[in-house]
């Protein structure tokens, strides 16, 4: 697939990169990318894309535009307010890039149409904020082997991760079930305008790779990110022999959205808990009528600039080797800055044969604001 002149003129920059150059442009242009939601990571993933000249680019979302988008959903304008979002985006990037495909889906995924969505692309990036269709949308990927680029945003902190088909952990090897209500929604929880374009960029970038050849992909790696501290962190992950949908004996033959409310493989979901609630348990000094187990995963110095009295300080990149510190009955709760990488040191540990983890939802930003005023974390 050959380029254009005015093709070659619009990314030059890029073909002077020899990692891709003209044979990987070529690839990019013939390449065919899904889009799943058209909200705070998905509208700037799909600007990148646009640019970058993803030939084919495939956008999923079934609502319209609010102002209460706009402070993060970078593809709308205020004129914008009640349209159809797959539309309005359609609008706007075939407005920055004309030479390129945009096929709008305005529709709600579920298992009766999944598979027909997915099927028609070869990369996938799921910035949905629904953890039901990150579970049907993982599901379909594995099962029609289509990599899938994943993440997530939580106040001021993401993740993201990456899936290729036989190479590396799915989401259900992560995250084999959530509770219900465990990671509060961006209306209830808040979220810094500018996160999801971070991890929006980061899931383009990953696509592009893909596409292209180049460079090499986010697999068996969560990568978290916090906002307030300008802090990465990586935490490695395998797959799961057990996994339900990926796994050695996988009993899921079809897309599902099951994994939310449930404690599935017989474990305890991960105990969600508030910082009152958590005030209580340390008035007591137990928890499940144990000695309380707090964990601090957040990074040293952050630990050592302040932190819970009691508190153990294991930071997340650095858990799962370190693991074997706890005891399969200690019943931790994992803490953070706002609750983004306590939940997921909740899913390593249930990895890992910890019975009922939990973690402090909202995090230490939660703390300070309803227990200690004088809890000062600093970076506010």
């Amino acid at each position: 697939m050959g380029l254009s002149a005015e093709e070659r003129a619009r990314y030059q920059r890029q073909l002077n990169l020899p990692e891709i150059g003209l044979s990987g442009q070529q690839r990019l242009k013939a390449a065919r990318v899904l889009v799943i939601g058209a909200g705070g990571l998905g509208c700037p993933a799909a600007l990148y894309l646009a640019a970058a000249g993803i030939g084919t680019l495939g956008l999923v979302d079934f609502d319209r535009v609010e102002l209460s988008n706009l402070h993060r959903q970078v593809l709308f304008a205020s004129a914008d307010v009640g349209r159809l979002k797959v539309e309005a985006a359609r609008e706007r990037l075939l407005a920055l890039n004309p030479d390129i495909v945009i096929r709008a889906h305005a529709l709600t995924l579920g298992t009766d149409n999944v598979r027909q969505i997915i099927g028609a692309y070869d990369i996938v990036l799921d910035g949905s904020d629904r953890l039901t269709t990150r579970y049907l949308v993982n599901d379909a990927c594995v099962l029609l082997g289509k990599p899938l680029v994943t993440a997530a945003i939580h106040r001021f902190e993401g993740q993201a991760m990456t899936y290729l088909p036989g190479q590396g952990p799915c989401y259900r090897c992560l995250f084999p079930s959530v509770p219900e209500g465990a990671v509060g929604s961006c209306a209830d929880a808040g979220v810094l305008g500018v996160l999801p374009g971070v991890l929006g960029a980061l899931q383009a970038s990953e696509a592009v790779k893909l596409a292209s050849g180049a460079g090499e992909p986010l697999v068996g790696r969560l990568l978290t990110y916090d906002a307030l501290t300008v802090t990465f962190a990586e935490l490695p992950v395998s797959r799961r022999a057990d996994c339900r949908v990926c796994g050695e004996q996988a009993d899921i033959r079809a897309p599902e959205d099951s994994g939310v409310g449930s404690a599935s493989e017989g474990l305890e979901p991960a105990r969600r808990l508030s910082a009152t609630g958590l005030k209580v348990l340390l008035a007591a000094g137990k928890a499940n009528g144990a000695p309380l187990v707090l964990i601090d995963v957040r990074e040293s110095w952050e630990f050592a600039a302040r932190h819970l009295e009691g508190a153990r300080n294991i930071p997340l990149g650095q858990l799962e080797r370190r693991i074997a510190e706890l005891a399969p009955d200690d019943a931790p709760i994992f803490i953070c800055r706002s609750g983004g990488r306590s939940l997921a040191a909740c899913a390593l540990a249930r990895r890992a044969g910890i019975i009922a983890p939990g973690h402090l939802e909202g995090g230490l930003l939660a703390w300070a604001e309803h227990v200690d005023p004088d809890f000062a974390l600093g970076f506010e």
